[in-house]
């Protein structure tokens, strides 16, 4: 016997409660829940055991060929991929609004389909008007590239299915009503039905298929998070839009490493690949301006040369200090501090600090440590560090300076930029003519900023 229960699901997370509360208590998000669809619970009364159909095992030393890859014109949006899209693949990408998702999309389309491929863009947004004048601003507009505008998924999947198509664009997933579903476009319930039809489209055709998602508010694609798990790879595009940069970086990747990214400069003509990320991030520093120090940062293999800006200002006793941080991790700045004021000796607990990643890049890399602690130095005691250093390291609580990986690439690719010396952990050595410095402790780096003799 069916019993019908009324259900109301987070918009968030996806979370599925009985009764309505303001709160949501899987992800903490407020008014999030909404009332959905009827879900009908049935109880299993058979004995699932009995009655099924054999499956054909396989052993994991089968012979098996690496997935065919469709390159699609923009080797930075190919090096993201790990090498190019997988023929029935699904690939899921996601970004802030305006950051230029459409805009790489269709560039990528319009290349496709003028190396022959069979393409075809679908978008719930715009008219297929405003997706031909787009295309034309970016240059593409003798491209042959299928345009329609649509939200049905019953109407999409039947129009694909009376042609045969290499390459297919969504634009976006949260635009997309299945029938099948008594909810409004948007909902956790309906992105999670199109999506999966949509990939089981992909799956039973063997054409390559990209959704675009949108965001929410502190960064992550909208809808139910099993919408990352359906997908083979999940794409974010991150940049300010005040900025002209943008790095797409891969989250997952069913078929190749998560660790390359791609970067695009947007232009008047669309999203440009960047061959050298370094200049984007380099700014025209002076030869003497305290707190200024460049960091070889390592994406996957390629290394981006950034700057690490730091200031302090001393305040009056008894005001509390402020801490501010653009572009890495607040937490992690306060261990940095900790560790100086602790194991150095530089009293700057009374200080306000403000740091700041040139050029608008985050920073994940646990090396970015000695660099944050050179430019903090430099700023406190207002003595710059040489113009033609990068600094590099990790740094332990007890103010240990640990060996990174890559050191070799890193130099390596400062030595392309001109720089002549390096800053980093003992132990490592020189490449390309490229003097280095090591260091076992972190008070031997304030010793020789601050010109003083002896260790910590």
């Amino acid at each position: 016997m069916a019993k019908a229960k009324r259900q109301y699901v987070c918009q968030n997370c996806g979370a599925v409660s009985y009764r309505w509360q303001g709160q949501c208590a899987d992800c903490g998000e407020w008014n999030t829940l909404v009332e959905e669809a009827t879900e009908t619970v049935f109880s299993a009364k058979h004995d699932l055991s009995r009655g099924g159909r054999t499956l054909a095992l396989e052993t994991l030393d089968a012979a098996s060929k690496m997935p065919d890859r469709m390159l699609c014109g923009i080797a930075e949006f190919d090096r993201a991929l790990g090498g190019g899209f997988v023929a029935g693949s699904a690939t899921l990408i996601g970004g802030d609004p305006g950051i230029g998702k459409s805009t790489l999309l269709l560039q990528a389309a319009g290349r496709l389909a003028k190396a022959g491929k069979s393409v075809v863009y679908i978008s719930g947004e715009e008219a297929a008007a405003q997706v031909r004048l787009r295309a034309q601003r970016l240059g593409l507009g003798d491209a042959p590239v299928a345009l329609a505008s649509a939200t049905s998924v019953r109407d999409i999947l039947a129009t694909l299915d009376s042609r045969t198509a290499d390459f297919v664009v969504i634009d976006s997933i949260q635009t997309m009503h299945s029938d099948l579903i008594d909810s409004a476009p948007g909902t956790v319930s309906q992105v999670r039905a199109s999506a999966q039809e949509l990939i089981r489209y992909a799956k039973d055709s063997g054409a390559a298929i990209v959704l675009v998602g949108h965001v929410t508010k502190d960064g992550t694609i909208a809808g139910p998070r099993v919408l990352e798990h359906m997908v083979d790879t999940v794409l974010a595009f991150e940049g300010e839009r005040s900025h002209l940069y943008r790095i797409l970086r891969a989250v997952k990747n069913r078929f190749g490493g998560t660790d390359e990214i791609g970067v695009f400069a947007m232009g008047e003509e669309g999203l440009g690949e960047v061959a050298n990320p370094s200049s984007l991030f380099l700014t025209d520093r002076g030869r003497d301006v305290p707190g200024s120090v460049v960091f070889p940062a390592l994406e996957g293999t390629r290394p981006v040369l950034v700057e690490v800006q730091a200031l302090t200002v001393r305040l009056a006793s008894g005001a509390t200090p402020r801490r501010a941080v653009v572009g890495w991790d607040s937490g992690r700045l306060a261990m940095v501090l900790a560790v100086l004021e602790a194991r150095c000796g530089l009293q700057m607990g009374a200080a306000e600090v403000y740091l700041n990643i040139a050029g608008g890049y985050r920073l994940t890399d646990p090396a970015a440590d000695l660099a944050v602690a050179a430019a903090l130095i430099s700023a406190f005691s207002e003595r710059p560090v040489p113009a033609d250093a990068i600094v590099f390291g990790e740094l332990s609580l007890s103010g240990e300076i640990r060996p990174v990986a890559h050191d070799a690439l890193r130099l390596r690719e400062a030595a392309k930029l001109g720089f002549s010396s390096g800053w980093g952990p003992k132990g490592m050595k020189g490449v390309n003519g490229i003097g280095v410095t090591g260091f076992a402790r972190l008070g031997e780096l304030v010793d020789l900023m601050l010109g003083r003799a002896g260790g910590d």
